[in-house]
């Protein structure tokens, strides 16, 4: 990258491995890596986190357990018992124990995305909308992330009937689109922004929210 941003800065190829590489790596020399740090920091944009935290305002972590209803949670127990029978019966931890963990997953999120014809409302959907709802009339703004477009998709009609304006981005929103949801949402335009987590994971630069909603966790906290 140097060789072409700024050619002959960090010398040739076989010259930057004897000056550099070989003492850093193999030397661990941090008088040489604190060298090249300041031949190439001019150049470089990026900020870790150890430099900004004192700019960074306190994280609040807010836990909100949603208890699933008697009818939802008796319909993920016949799956969840199926699950467990199918995958001591297959000893070979193979992709279908994954598959049956993720279909527990979207039904902690709403039985409907595995029971097609499921009708009753999803506690968590109606959990989140209450949220919303609160935070809308407080005049904040969230990012709003989730794994499953698929309750996304439930998700989008309950803020439409609920009246709460959204921008949303997946991984099939085209990059000119993406762009301008981005100043959109930077700029005041709506207070909540729907994002597919495998969206959300490339290069997004979202300022503009004060509150952060995940709504399918996983197991990590992160």
């Amino acid at each position: 990258l140097f060789q072409f941003i700024n050619p002959g800065l960090l010398g040739s190829a076989d010259q930057f491995k004897k000056k550099f590489i070989h003492p850093i790596e193999g030397e661990h020399d941090r008088e040489r890596q604190n060298q090249l740090r300041r031949l190439i920091s001019p150049f470089l944009l990026r900020r870790t986190k150890g430099e900004v935290i004192e700019e960074l305002p306190e994280k609040n972590e807010i836990k909100l357990p949603v208890e699933l209803s008697p009818a939802e949670m008796t319909m993920y127990e016949v799956h969840r018992r199926k699950a467990e029978v199918a995958v001591r019966a297959d000893k070979s931890l193979n992709g279908s124990t994954l598959a049956e963990i993720t279909r527990l997953r979207q039904m902690a999120c709403s039985c409907s995305l595995v029971e097609k014809k499921w009708q009753v409302p999803s506690s968590k959907m109606l959990a989140f909308i209450d949220l919303a709802e609160s935070l809308s009339v407080s005049g904040n703004r969230a990012l709003v992330f989730s794994q499953f477009t698929s309750f996304f998709g439930e998700v989008r009609k309950a803020m439409d009937k609920a009246k709460l304006p959204y921008l949303y981005l997946d991984g099939s929103t085209p990059m000119a689109k993406r762009e301008q949801l981005v100043k959109d949402f930077q700029s005041g335009k709506c207070p909540f922004f729907l994002i597919s987590l495998k969206a959300g994971g490339l290069g997004l630069n979202l300022t503009g929210a004060n509150y952060v909603i995940h709504l399918d966790p996983w197991w990590n906290p992160a």
